[in-house]
């Protein structure tokens, strides 16, 4: 793989879709000098604000029918609430279908419309606040389904007759809503009103359809059904708005009953659905899909533990079943097995890693040997089969490790061919219906998200659809980004780690480094490094102020295949932190990082790196912040156990102590800050109490910093909550690693 870096020039490069293609200049840049020297001056306030310094990224691609037109939800002013947009191959421009984002208040931090999609005749269905509209052919929308609420997953049948929805179940006594619902159709042609047909559902909130899929007819939906009836629900008290308040949850511990799946089907005609029984219906589910005939269904899924992975093949008229395909490897941590039907239903395409890194392979038949389509030490993320032209299109890290980049090859095997320009940088693709262009939400490490069209014969002329950044984000100079390796200071396997560092880098200097926020899959080619975390704004005013910040591509991440990825196996807060100290020695030894100074964070995963690292590598880090830290692996999600194994057997309970930071904090004597909110359902805030408790008896230093009423993501709440724990993380690190500037 290669390793390379990139500089600011390439986001002044990005062009709108009805100018020049993609990667060439419109408009000179302000010249280097006239920014400052070392990187924006822009305080933690001015970075998060509500109208974007980065934009508004482009979200809900969905293509019509005959694959000319793309709606995509943006807002182009940098506001948080996304308008309908619509883009024309033919005439190259991008028009505003909807004005509802001028309404709505900024600081109310509304996200707009949520999905949308054609639905033939001028017409297009979008969901906004949970509720149902659709668009006319004159441009008048209007509330549809006014009796339900949170719809979401619109689907329109191959045949473009009915649209399918999943709405929230009946209001409870507690008036949750739970993450799946009832399945509804309605005529695609209907106007107003509440015409939707129920389809599939349960009054039951802990019974729902989490997922479903149209037969190739229109006729017919494959559907997943979950329930949780059997699983516990836990009260999360907390105080806010100056009472007591209660976040109910339904929410398992490892050993505890999980969630049971199965997967149905019901022609629209019918009046109940056929289901498909798996030998154990707690095992995970990872995916399923009718063929092309309707005469068989594929369920791709594992044990609970991930190292079993099974798919199962059903007829679907006597539910007859088959295991098609079985691989079993105890040492199995990721389950990033994907399934898809070959051309002509002639077998499935599995991606798997059977072989070390994840590659495509055809299985003809329950009898016959996969046959490898692809092949190398790269990894492939995602793929669609083009079953017209008898190929396959796929994300894959082929030219890097942090890259995203499209390619397809023939279900034969064969060359490899890249359909995406030659740009570095990351590619999540929605494809036309025939597979002529791909709508790519694309970014890098200087360029904030845009939606790019590509033509897989031509990718060099990819048009651009979107220009997010305001103005002022090319009136600042941004951090510097390079990609480093180095061995492992344990067993010496490769690592590869994201520099960022001052525009006015000087490497006979001695700097003061943060790594993180540290997490898996944490070193991507992306605005940012990581498209779920809002710290693109948090690294930069860092940097500028003089930092470094290094991210590592950890053991258990994906990318550098299987042997890479076991060796997290049972070692939460062990192999995991001797990566990141290998990266913090391969700094210092560079000469240009003050080994003195060097600080440490992240959150919930991330989090529990953070204090194993304080407890176990005392003086390696001058200080570290814990977001939400997962502190006692007892209370982790079941998902868990593919890395920590299970909550029983000969080595227990001593393998999860060792994994919990809870039960090694008493080596912390580093300086150490907690942030936390107290609603999360996801890490519990009663642990944080519990690892608190622990270190006041041991007459340990800490700082704790309360979230009244935050969730998970303490990051992303709101405004003011960001900006709030920002700027204590930065008078934190400001404090303990003296940055010069």
């Amino acid at each position: 793989m290669k390793l390379y870096r990139l500089t600011f020039g390439a986001a002044a490069a990005m062009l709108l879709a009805s100018g020049p293609a993609f990667g060439q200049a419109t408009a000179p840049v302000a010249a280097p000098e006239a920014r400052a020297a070392s990187g924006t001056m822009l305080s933690i306030d001015q970075l998060y604000q509500p109208r974007s310094l980065i934009g508004t990224t482009p979200e809900g691609y969905a293509w019509s029918a005959d694959g000319r037109q793309l709606l995509f939800l943006w807002n182009d002013e940098g506001y948080s609430f996304r308008d309908l947009w619509v883009y024309s191959l033919d005439s190259g421009e991008r028009t505003r279908l909807t004005s509802l984002g001028r309404e709505a208040d900024p600081k109310s931090e509304r996200r707009g419309i949520s999905e949308a999609l054609f639905l033939g005749n001028d017409r297009i269905a979008f969901v906004v606040d949970g509720n149902l509209h659709i668009r006319e052919a004159d441009g008048a929308s209007v509330q549809v389904e006014t009796d339900k609420r949170a719809i979401r997953r619109l689907s329109l049948s191959p045949d473009g007759q009915t649209l399918a929805f999943v709405s929230g179940n009946p209001v409870d006594p507690r008036n949750r809503v739970t993450q799946g619902g009832i399945l509804w159709t309605r005529d695609a042609a209907a106007p107003g009103g509440n015409a939707a047909r129920r389809l599939v559902g349960n009054d039951d909130p802990k019974i729902y359809v989490s997922d479903y899929h149209w037969s190739s007819d229109g006729r017919a939906i494959a559907f997943e059904e979950s329930d949780d009836r059997a699983m516990p629900e836990r009260d999360i008290y907390y105080y806010a708005k100056g009472e007591l308040q209660n976040n109910r949850v339904i929410r398992a511990f490892p050993g505890d009953e999980t969630s049971r799946t199965r997967i149905g089907l019901i022609a629209l005609g019918e009046a109940a659905p056929r289901y498909f029984e798996r030998p154990d219906p707690l095992h995970h589910l990872w995916g399923f899909g009718l063929s092309q005939d309707g005469r068989r269904l594929f369920v791709n899924s594992s044990d609970l533990e991930v190292k079993d992975h099974i798919v199962y093949v059903f007829d679907t008229q006597t539910g007859k079943r088959e295991t098609f395909y079985r691989e079993r490897d105890p040492k199995h941590i990721r389950p990033d097995w994907k399934v898809a039907w070959a051309p002509g239903d002639r077998g499935l395409v599995i991606l798997t890693d059977r072989d070390g890194f994840g590659h495509l392979y055809h299985k003809p038949s329950a009898g016959a040997a996969p046959r490898r389509i692809t092949r190398g030490e790269w990894e492939i993320e995602s793929f669609e089969v083009d079953a017209s032209n008898n190929r396959i299109y796929f994300v894959a890290n082929e030219s890097a490790l942090p890259e995203r980049q499209l390619y397809r090859v023939a279900m034969g095997g064969g060359a490899v061919e890249r359909v995406s320009p030659a740009t570095p940088g990351t590619h999540t693709p929605v494809w036309s219906p025939d597979y002529s262009r791909a709508a790519s939400f694309f970014t890098n490490d200087t360029t904030p998200p845009e939606l790019l069209v590509i033509d897989p014969a031509t990718p060099a002329q990819a048009k651009q659809v979107t220009r997010s950044p305001q103005p002022e984000f090319d009136r600042q100079t941004w951090a510097k980004v390079s990609y480093v390796e180095f061995p492992s200071h344990v067993d010496g396997t490769k690592l590869i780690g994201r520099l960022s560092v001052p525009a006015d880098f000087d490497p006979s200097r001695r700097y003061p480094l943060i790594v993180g926020s540290v997490y898996s899959d944490a070193v991507r080619n992306q605005w940012g490094g990581r498209r779920a975390h809002p710290t693109w704004g948090l690294d930069q005013y860092f940097v500028a102020r003089g930092y470094l910040v290094l991210n590592v591509n950890i053991r258990g991440s994906w990318g550098q295949g299987r042997k890479h990825t076991q060796a997290q196996l049972n070692s939460y807060g062990e192999t995991d932190i001797n990566d990141l100290e290998s990266g913090v020695r391969h700094l210092v030894s560079k000469g240009y990082v003050d080994p003195s100074r060097v600080g440490l964070w992240g959150s919930s995963y991330g989090g529990l790196m953070t204090i194993m690292s304080l407890a176990k590598k005392p003086g390696v880090y001058a200080a570290g912040i814990a977001g939400a830290p997962a502190t006692n692996v007892w209370h982790a999600y079941p998902s868990q156990m593919w890395i920590m194994g299970p909550p029983d057997g000969r080595d227990m309970p001593a393998r999860y102590e060792a994994q919990s930071p809870l039960y090694q904090v008493q080596g912390v004597r580093d300086p150490l800050m907690i942030i936390h909110g107290t609603r999360d359902p996801v890490v519990l805030y009663s642990d944080t109490v519990a690892l608190t408790e622990k270190m006041i008896a041991n007459e340990q230093m800490f700082e704790l910093v309360t979230l009244p009423g935050a969730s998970h993501s303490w990051a992303t709440d709101n405004l003011p909550q960001t900006r709030f724990a920002f700027r204590k993380m930065v008078d934190f690190f400001n404090l303990h690693l003296k940055p010069e500037r």
